[in-house]
């Protein structure tokens, strides 16, 4: 356990900014801000409080439990169930005044049965799949879903798809975000004028910021609300403020002598004199396994190597020949100290993976601390 060592400190404040860029670069559009997995990791109600009060249009989960906490916290504005439905879930879904994603007749149909006793018909989004492959009504399904639409007792307020490559500008995959973009627009063109107030909206944090004409009536964003760059790289360079600083402490210090090891496996062998610091976090709190041998933390403002392998809930440091710390000092694992800081997507590209899984990640037993 990390006996309160480390934490997970949330600027709520760089998360009311990126609201307003994302705001600002869709033109108008109103912001969906999805707060699902527990905001990324940072904290699903504090992070709704924050991107309302930065002027949200509503916000959106996966799933009725997600949706029912933001509801016992006040939050009483729209949010969007993105996720699949069933059984009671359909009525709970309803109770908690949601709008709802359906893809399919039978979904419509559902949504109408769930709202039978309710006195207004439930507020459904019709999603399309214009090529991410996976939720949606694929072009010839959706004749069926408008017709089940059209006839049930639902009331139709959104028109939506998702893209599956807006963050890649180079190579084969650079188009098909636009390609995507005619299909859709070709189809809501259609479905539009039978359901004249469903609000359309297909971009993502990519997307708002790379292409302003993706926006529609509304854009839904995730990523970049928490200061992550959509395209895996310096998001300060977006104009994108990091609202995740994860830090830990120093527990011990020791000299290790030449050709001595430290961690499992033996992996890391010292090749002079050196001074280890052990730090209480480990995978078990979300710091990959991956990360030993190849990522840095920050102590007393300067990059010291993660040496050896990384065990559940410890990690060591290399402080150099001559140390330079001392037990109880800060260790900036995600984060800024001083003028060096250590990125998502840097902690991303040593794990081969991408900054979304870093944030969400970390452990839920640290304690998260409000800025």
């Amino acid at each position: 356990m990390t006996g309160g060592w480390t934490r997970v400190e949330v600027d709520l404040g760089a998360v009311r900014h990126n609201a307003r860029t994302l705001s600002e670069a869709a033109g108008g559009a109103g912001l969906i801000a999805v707060v699902k997995s527990d905001g990324y990791g940072h904290g699903a109600v504090p992070v709704a409080r924050a991107v309302t009060e930065a002027g949200a249009a509503a916000l959106a989960v996966v799933a009725v439990d997600e949706a029912r906490e933001l509801r016992q916290a006040g939050l009483d504005g729209p949010i969007l169930l993105l996720g699949p439905l069933a059984g009671e879930g359909w009525r709970e879904a309803l109770d908690l005044d949601l709008d709802l994603t359906v893809w399919t007749a039978a979904g419509v149909g559902a949504a109408a049965a769930a709202g039978a006793h309710h006195p207004d018909p439930p507020r459904v989004h019709l999603k399309l799949d214009t090529g991410m492959g996976r939720l949606g009504a694929r072009p010839e399904d959706v004749p069926a879903l408008a017709g089940a639409a059209a006839e049930e007792r639902v009331r139709v307020v959104g028109l939506m798809t998702h893209f599956a490559c807006a963050d890649e500008t180079a190579g084969e995959n650079a188009g098909f975000m636009r390609e995507q973009m005619i299909r859709f627009r070709a189809t809501a063109a259609d479905l539009g004028a039978r359901f004249p107030e469903a609000v359309q909206h297909a971009a993502n944090s990519a997307a708002t910021l790379r292409d302003a004409t993706t926006a529609c009536g509304a854009v839904r964003c995730g990523i970049a609300l928490y200061g992550c760059d959509p395209f895996h790289e310096d998001p300060v360079a977006r104009g994108l403020r990091p609202a995740m600083r994860w830090v830990s402490r120093i527990s011990q210090i020791k000299t290790v002598r030449s050709r001595e090891s430290v961690g499992y496996g033996r992996r890391w062998r010292a090749a002079r004199g050196a001074v280890v610091a052990t730090v209480p976090v480990g995978y078990g709190d979300g710091y990959a396994r991956a990360l030993g041998g190849r990522a840095e933390a920050l102590v007393g403002g300067r990059r010291v190597p993660v040496i050896g392998a990384v065990s559940m809930n410890q990690i060591a440091l290399d402080l150099g020949p001559e140390g330079g710390g001392e037990v109880g000092d800060e260790v900036v694992l995600l984060g800024a100290q001083g003028d060096e800081r250590i990125t998502a997507e840097e902690l991303a590209r040593h794990r081969d993976s991408i900054n979304y899984e870093i944030v969400c990640a970390v452990g839920p037993r640290l304690a998260r601390v409000y800025l």
